[in-house]
């Protein structure tokens, strides 16, 4: 497994925030203050309607394809972890058991005891989590009382049926909620997982902020997220051809401007955090995109597509961009853990 990054980022990029329209305001005379005022008024508005429309759009993208997505992928919704060397036409179950092992990958890399429950997590928080099966795994790998936030009802709803039907009601809720504003009291879990979720954040310093102030003194973060490539030294920007391609794929994912793992080890770094370590999984999960779209064109697949709905559909069509990214070494998949001090 190849080290892309550790405590101190061997490349410079600049910390990623929303695109919004912005005016330039000069200082001057009182009536320029007061329209300059006015400007900016009128900037913070623009950006806070354009990450309500963002939250909206993420809500009903996957109250559209969250059952879709279990339906012939399971509970898990995120990237599986494989062997680079092996046969990428496997079957579904096999897909499925990739997803678990991603998990259990993620944890050993943290540093995660697998002695449960001895000295494994006991209060999690899973921030974007799906329809709940990181959370229930974890709940019954540990015994560990977890809570996760979505900003999908449907997602919320289905996830505590799920928990309900396995016997994990009283070990894990799941409700809807903003991960840039928790509603957690500060210092009450001992693991903060988030797992593919990070790319969905329209301000990534407040999403850390927020991942930090739940976390107990001494838990464990975890943050496993898309990501661009670091920026050379001598660069200050993305390419116009990788910023077009990142683009296109926000607009079919409802996802804000991308950042790099850089940008993230830097705003840990800025928190005082301890025993940062990240990594690039980019080839581990290699097979994942080409296994999503071949199971898109089974019968089942496309005949579930056509029937869930517009955002689903245009989600779907953008699935080759994000093969295209990661082959251009564009897309990484990071792995980032941490640790708050005592």
């Amino acid at each position: 497994m190849s080290s892309s990054s550790s405590s101190t980022p061997k490349t410079q990029s600049r910390t990623c925030h929303l695109r919004v329209r912005a005016n330039t305001v000069v200082a001057g005379a009182s009536s320029k203050k007061t329209s300059g005022l006015r400007r900016l008024n009128a900037v913070a508005e623009t950006a806070a309607m354009e990450v309500a429309e963002l939250k909206k759009g993420i809500a009903e993208l996957y109250d559209e394809s969250s059952g879709l997505w279990e339906d012939i992928w399971g509970d898990h919704m995120h990237h599986g972890f494989y062997d680079p060397n092996a046969d990428v036409s496997v079957s579904a179950p096999d897909h499925r058991a990739a997803q678990i092992r991603m998990i259990d990958e993620v944890l050993r890399f943290a540093g995660i005891s697998e002695e449960a429950p001895i000295r494994g997590p006991k209060n999690v928080v899973d921030v974007g989590c799906g329809i709940g099966g990181s959370s229930r795994y974890l709940a019954g790998r540990y015994g560990a009382n977890c809570k996760g936030i979505t900003l999908s009802p449907v997602q919320a709803e289905r996830a505590n049926a799920l928990a309900d039907a396995q016997g994990l009601a009283n070990k894990a809720s799941f409700q809807v909620a903003d991960a840039l504003d928790q509603p957690f009291p500060d210092g009450q879990f001992d693991l903060v997982w988030s797992m593919e979720s990070g790319e969905h954040m329209p301000d990534k310093a407040k999403f850390v902020n927020e991942l930090v102030r739940v976390a107990a003194p001494g838990a464990t973060i975890i943050l496993v997220t898309w990501c661009h490539r670091d920026l050379g030294a001598s660069e200050k920007a993305l390419k116009p051809e990788e910023k077009r391609l990142l683009d296109k794929i926000c607009n079919a994912f409802y996802l804000p401007a991308w950042c790099s793992t850089a940008d993230y080890v830097q705003l840990l770094q800025s928190l005082s955090l301890q025993d940062i370590k990240a990594e690039d999984w980019s080839p581990y999960v290699a097979p994942f995109w080409p296994a999503v779209i071949r199971s898109a064109l089974t019968w089942k697949g496309f005949t579930s597509l056509l029937r869930s709905g517009t955002k689903t559909i245009k989600g779907a069509l953008a699935m080759p961009l994000m093969i295209q990214g990661f082959k251009k070494d564009l897309i990484k998949y990071s792995v980032i853990t941490c640790r708050k001090p005592e």
